[in-house]
């Protein structure tokens, strides 16, 4: 992998991983481009994940610092039940992986026809929060597992996870700048978890990449991810997610068609 072919990788995954238009299907899609088996590079994938976590965790500082520090209180407060919503969303996806790790994986093999369709998928369900109820209600227990198997099934390439994630959420009834919000935070345990998973595992001694890649695709991920992160809170605030929509099902169509 070039330092280029690093730097456009790096930008999609910052830029795709917040905006709802799928990350893992725009990666997919840019394989495909540059003809880059980034499967392969188990390292490179790991950076660049780790840059979003990184970005998320820049946006989010002082709600995660507060969070901690009402957690190690030991008190079963507005927060420690936060911090409990969250892991009850990280379930489902937990479950997937366990029981099903290689089936995913085998997905991600550049398969555009499958992106095409997941893509409108994503549209279909951006398209609906448009026209949904008025966002009212605060994310309870129940919500937040439903909204974690939403999680789950965007691991298939071409659906948005921040948009599956987002638009389940929104159709709930949940406020928007509270689904925005549990969106971006509850992706950190899943990544982080996986990532320190495959670190101890001794996967990353095996790959070979180079440093300079390395470097630039992290540098990309993150201040793509930190911009689109910022963006998109305020996309949601503003119901704006219908142009996304229109985004996805073009470019649902396109890959559909190049398939």
């Amino acid at each position: 992998m070039t330092w280029f072919e690093a730097f456009i990788l790096g930008i999609i995954q910052g830029l795709t991983e917040f905006l709802p238009v799928s990350s893992s299907g725009h990666l997919e899609i840019g394989k495909v481009l540059l003809g880059t088996e980034i499967k392969e590079n188990l390292t490179f994938t790991i950076v660049v994940h780790g840059a979003t976590v990184c970005s998320t965790i820049v946006v989010f500082y002082k709600e995660i610092a507060g969070l901690f520090k009402e957690v190690f209180g030991f008190r079963w407060n507005s927060s420690t039940q936060y911090v409990a919503k969250l892991i009850i969303s990280c379930i489902p996806v937990l479950i997937l992986a366990l029981l099903y790790e290689e089936k995913i994986e085998s997905l991600f093999n550049g398969n555009l026809l499958l992106v095409g369709l997941m893509l409108l998928v994503t549209a279909l369900l951006l398209g609906f929060t448009h026209f949904g109820r008025t966002n009212k209600k605060e994310i309870g227990f129940a919500h937040a597992f439903i909204i974690g198997i939403a999680q789950a099934i965007a691991v298939i390439p071409g659906i948005s996870r921040s948009g599956a994630t987002i638009s389940t959420g929104l159709l709930l009834g949940n406020k928007r700048e509270d689904v925005a919000k549990f969106s971006f935070l509850m992706v950190l345990i899943p990544i982080i978890g996986k990532n320190l998973l495959d670190i101890f595992s001794g996967q990353m001694v095996k790959d070979t990449s180079e440093v300079m890649p390395l470097i630039v695709g992290f540098l990309a991920a993150f201040f793509s991810g930190w911009l689109a992160c910022k963006w998109m809170i305020n996309i949601v605030k503003r119901s704006k997610l219908i142009y996304f929509a229109a985004y996805c099902l073009i470019a649902g169509i396109v890959a559909i068609i190049f398939s």
